[in-house]
């Protein structure tokens, strides 16, 4: 089907379910009344502040969140396809002075460039073919001043709405090709003054949690993108212009991250597998209910969940990571664990939400750390508490081999008591920076015997030079660490 004949029975099918501007009809779902009442605010939580924005609403419908942004924004622009939908929305919302209301195809719709704080696209990417999608992406990213945000929201794997169709015109994504897609886009906004590139950075990208609830759907997921700068590419990030790119498609493969599971255990891939968690796990003394955000969680090991029936949210920057995540949450059934893609740096959650932040060797990229340690604090219950691992030095001057190896990788290092003096300076008391790099030898050379113990199963799996490149690494740590200049730290800290 071409793409004339594709949007004129689109187009069909849409006035078949618009005729009476329901909810209903709009969803697709005879349960769109208790949906609506869940996933609003939830949405609306996701959302960067409002006040005194310029919002463009795109595929508005009959105004379920028009209603909401015109309360907050100086002026909302609210956009969508079928008439029926816009005069309803228009009737509920019309008496505002601050919307605007316009019936258009989103193919054919544009505004100046730099005009709105927020476009908000509800359910109406996975509509359009992906070069039609490539299109609105360029354009939405000009039409947002810098620093702006774009949220959408889509329908990905499958159908879910319970209402009979003759005809589906949806294009049912992966999480994965909206991420790709996404970042990859990038518009050149050069004037007289200079070159200005321009990108979209992810924020988060998740599940919307009233599906997961209500109808056991994972398949609604929502994005939160920053338009921002895109610098000259630095030399760790091998030629691609994002730090999540570099991540997907280098440090952290598909591939790569399943040879990493192989050396550390089964759901890890962190320094120690299974044993250093259980150590650091257990002294939290965790109890049933709380609510923990571990933060770089990699593929999602499910220790504390099983364990202790705490609440996990796992939050980690590669969208690879992630996708194997949720992929297993899924099949082991733990409604108590989520996953969302999001960057630490830009992600913002309620004061005193979390009873544990968690992470391991995950903030060695991170500059602002500080900025990150006053962000934690906030997101912590008083009471709450933090325990990290991370990459740590010694004292300069390092070794060549060791400065080459951190400019390579591009890591931003701190001996273990400047760590603890940044946990300290953010508010955080009972501060302990524990040096464990003797233990961190130990682990290695045990992974080193173990890894010789399934040389030739790891090899048939996938090839001596992914084996070799691991031991290599493994080594030269060693090395590193027995000259001083590379150092392991534990830090726990407690909110009061």
């Amino acid at each position: 089907m071409d793409q004339d004949t594709e949007r004129n029975t689109m187009t069909e099918f849409w006035k078949e379910h618009s005729k009476f501007a329901t909810v209903e009809e709009m969803m697709l779902d005879s349960n769109a009344q208790e949906l609506t009442q869940h996933e609003v605010p939830e949405l609306l939580s996701m959302l960067p502040c409002l006040a005194g924005s310029d919002v463009l609403e795109l595929g508005a419908g009959i105004g379920r969140y028009t209603c909401h942004f015109i309360g907050k924004a100086h002026h909302v622009t609210a956009v969508d396809f079928m008439e029926n939908f816009v005069e309803k929305n228009r009737q509920d919302n019309g008496h505002h002075g601050n919307v605007e209301f316009i019936q258009a195809d989103v193919r054919k719709l544009d505004f100046p460039k730099h005009s709105f704080d927020l476009v908000f696209s509800n359910w109406l990417l996975m509509y359009l073919s992906d070069q039609e999608l490539r299109s609105l992406a360029e354009r939405m990213l000009g039409w947002l001043r810098p620093g702006g945000y774009l949220f959408f929201r889509e329908s990905c794997f499958h159908q879910s709405g319970n209402i009979k169709r003759d005809f589906n015109p949806t294009h049912y994504r992966t999480p994965a090709h909206y991420n790709h897609l996404m970042i990859s886009v990038v518009l050149d906004e050069s004037e007289k003054m200079g070159k200005k590139c321009y990108g979209f950075d992810m924020v988060l990208n998740k599940t919307v949690q009233t599906y997961i609830k209500i109808k056991k759907n994972q398949n609604k997921l929502c994005w939160l993108m920053q338009k921002a700068r895109r610098n000259v590419v630095e030399q760790h990030q091998g030629g691609f212009s994002t730090f999540m790119q570099f991540l997907d498609n280098q440090q952290y493969t598909r591939r790569g991250i399943l040879l990493y599971e192989k050396m550390f255990g089964s759901g890890y891939i962190s320094t120690g597998g299974p044993r250093t968690t259980k150590e650091f796990v257990d002294m939290l003394n965790l109890t049933p209910g709380q609510k923990v955000l571990d933060v770089g969680c990699g593929i999602g090991d499910f220790y504390m969940a099983k364990t202790f029936a705490v609440e996990v949210l796992g939050m980690d920057l590669s969208s690879n990571m992630v996708e194997i995540a949720m992929e297993r949450v899924v099949k082991e059934k733990l409604p108590l664990v989520q996953f969302e893609v999001s960057d630490a740096t830009k992600r913002r959650f309620p004061e005193a939400m979390f009873d544990v932040v968690y992470s391991r060797d995950t903030f060695l990229h991170i500059r602002d750390k500080l900025d990150l340690f006053t962000k934690f604090h906030s997101w912590l219950k008083p009471g709450g508490k933090l325990l990290i691992s991370d990459y740590c030095c010694g004292k300069k001057p390092w070794s060549p081999a060791f400065q080459e190896y951190v400019n390579q990788r591009g890591y931003i290092l701190y001996t273990p008591q400047r760590y603890g003096q940044f946990l300290s300076e953010v508010g955080f008391t009972n501060v302990k920076a524990l040096d464990r790099t003797e233990q961190f030898i130990q682990v290695i050379k045990s992974e080193l015997q173990q890894a010789e113990e399934i040389k030739e199963e790891f090899i048939q799996e996938f090839s001596k030079e992914d084996y070799d490149a691991i031991i290599n690494g493994w080594t030269k740590k060693l090395q590193c660490c027995g000259t001083g200049d590379q150092r392991w730290g534990l830090f726990c800290a407690t909110k009061d």
